[in-house]
Parts: structure tokens; C-alpha cells; sequence
């Protein structure tokens, strides 16, 4: 269940390029899109490490699921109100709910040794590898 997507290198650049000359953005937005969890996949001999990007996360709001070679990354980002009197927002860019991200691995992953660690806003994962099935040749007797 992995989600492919195009990546535009221009699309966060002229997006904030754009909006930061208006208090208000320049194209109203009928749908706002939940950002995208960004990741950092690297590969070493026995296991894979993941970075994933969840600013604003609390660690109990962090879901990770691992099927054979795919993770799933989930968390909610809960909104917490601060009404002021006589205060209103102007523009926000905020996001508030639920983000996700799905990912294949080159090799199925040892789910028991699994680790997870989440600090500043940046969960580290290490994925250890499981160990290959050894080739073993038969003779024909």
C-alpha cells in the first residue's frame, strides 16, 4: 500500500516564495492538502534506519506498523485552543489531524527486533533485516 507521488523540487519554493509577500495567500485553497510526512530511509548491512519528520507530535500519537518488507508511519496532530478576547487569526498554516506515510523496504523486516525511538519532533527507527533464507542444493539420488 505505498502512495507514489511526483516530486515537484519547486512546489514548497514557490509556494512560500509567493506567500510571503501577502499576509493572505494570493490563490484561495479549496482543499487543504495534510502535509507530507518527510523521511530519510538509509540501508547498512543488518538493518534499515528511518528518520521521519512528525513536528508538533506527541510520542503516544505515533503509530508504526511493519507487514513483512512495508512500514506505515501515523500520527495525529491535536489541535489545543488558545481563545484570547479580541483576537482572531489572520493566517494560518498550521495543520491539525491526522498524517500518514507508506513504505516499502528492499527486504522483510524482523519485527521482534524492531526499535523506535521520538525526540524534537523526529521519530528514528531501526529496522533490523531477517536474515535470508539460506539456498540449500539437493542432489538427485
Amino acid at each position: 500500500m505505498a502512495n507514489i507521488r511526483r516530486i515537484d523540487p519547486f512546489e514548497d519554493l514557490m509556494d512560500d516564495f509567493l506567500k510571503g509577500f501577502f499576509v493572505r495567500p494570493v490563490v484561495r485553497e479549496t482543499a487543504v492538502q495534510a502535509p507530507r510526512v518527510k523521511i530519510e530511509v538509509t540501508e547498512q548491512d543488518k538493518a534499515y534506519k528511518v528518520l521521519a519528520e512528525l513536528p508538533g507530535v506527541k510520542k503516544d500519537d505515533i503509530q508504526i506498523e511493519i507487514d513483512g518488507d512495508q512500514v506505515s508511519i501515523s500520527a495525529e496532530v491535536k489541535q489545543e485552543k488558545e481563545a484570547r478576547e479580541g483576537e482572531r487569526v489572520v493566517h494560518g498554516e498550521r495543520h491539525y489531524g491526522k498524517v500518514a506515510r507508506g513504505f516499502r523496504l528492499g527486504q522483510e523486516i524482523d519485527q521482534a527486533a524492531a526499535t523506535a525511538k521520538y525526540s524534537d519532533g523526529v521519530l528514528e527507527l531501526v529496522l533490523p533485516k531477517k536474515a535470508a533464507a539460506t539456498r540449500r542444493q539437493i542432489t538427485v539420488a
